[in-house]
């Protein structure tokens, strides 16, 4: 790892997003301790008229490095951000949110106490207002006020020492769609690869929760037909094999449609149906293809 830890990108992985992506920029271009930069990577296939204007003048500006994909995947985007960041360590964020003001400081002092970790910031929700966990309370929620370790992050508030990241192979492609519980298969690899996740409230994000955009696009998991959110979570059983997986990855199913919402509704049963197993059949067509992570050669190119 290098020795200068002085040195933070912000990655952001963004797609669908207009204004709000816009403000979050401008929020984190006005923070206390800036970035060493701002790496966008961009999967909108085409913003409106002002949105790529504004988007348009940032980058040529410098005050924003502006990548585009043609294909939306949230750990494609972020292993670009990896690959292309100049800093020593990678803080990723959402495209949907405020930083408090001292957020790249915080990351880069708890960096500096634990080199070669992942530091898991606070994310408070719009529903989190004046009602976080106690500091004295057993439960943990990534809304806590209390510093302590971890076993994994959430993907819109963490950073991560982008060399030993890369050096497991960045994030696992095969995520496909929301990419449901990627963070946590990344975080079982982190572990095994001996490394530490420290979780810390003061570098803290306020998520907006844009009602549009994101992985709002595949719509609501309780209404769909399509496996866009379970895939994710058979995928992740079949490669990290946490206690208890064979049972999980056969109850899922039926625990999937044991809500009250399919009480109410019981003719959403055969759709959920439907979508937890085609989850299933594409996570097994996925695992037997084998991860796709970042490759040796990946890692030495540059932007």
């Amino acid at each position: 790892m290098a020795e200068d830890i002085n040195r933070i990108s912000i990655v952001i992985p963004s797609y669908r997003r207009e204004s709000v992506l816009l403000e979050t920029v401008d929020f984190l271009l006005d923070l206390d301790e800036p970035a060493l930069e701002i790496v966008l990577v961009d999967q909108t296939p085409e913003h409106s008229t002002s949105t790529e204007a504004a988007l348009a003048v940032l980058s040529k500006s410098g005050r924003i490095v502006w990548l585009r994909l043609p294909v939306p995947s949230i750990p494609a985007a972020m292993n670009q951000g990896l690959l292309g960041a100049l800093g020593d360590i990678v803080l990723f964020l959402d495209d949907d949110i405020r930083p408090d003001a001292d957020l790249v400081a915080m990351h880069r002092r708890t960096h500096a106490a634990q080199r070669g970790g992942i530091v898991a910031g606070r994310v408070l929700q719009p529903w989190h207002s004046g009602c976080w966990d106690d500091e004295n309370s057993t439960r943990f929620g990534f809304n806590s006020p209390k510093a302590r370790e971890v076993p994994d992050f959430m993907g819109g508030n963490f950073s991560v020492d982008r060399r030993a990241a890369l050096a497991i192979g960045g994030f696992d492609e095969n995520f496909v769609r929301v990419a449901y519980r990627f963070e946590a298969e990344f975080a079982a690899r982190w572990r095994r690869a001996g490394g530490k996740i420290r979780y810390e409230p003061s570098a803290l994000i306020h998520h907006l929760k844009a009602s549009s955009g994101g992985t709002r696009v595949f719509g609501d998991f309780l209404r769909t037909v399509m496996p866009s959110h379970a895939v994710g979570e058979y995928y992740f059983a079949l490669v990290a094999r946490p206690d208890g997986w064979i049972r999980m990855f056969l109850k899922r199913p039926f625990r999937a449609v044991a809500t009250r919402h399919h009480w109410r509704r019981p003719w959403w049963i055969p759709v959920t149906l439907i979508a937890e197993f085609s989850g299933m059949l594409w996570a097994l067509w996925l695992f037997l293809r084998g991860p796709r992570l970042v490759s040796a050669s990946d890692t030495d190119a540059t932007r």
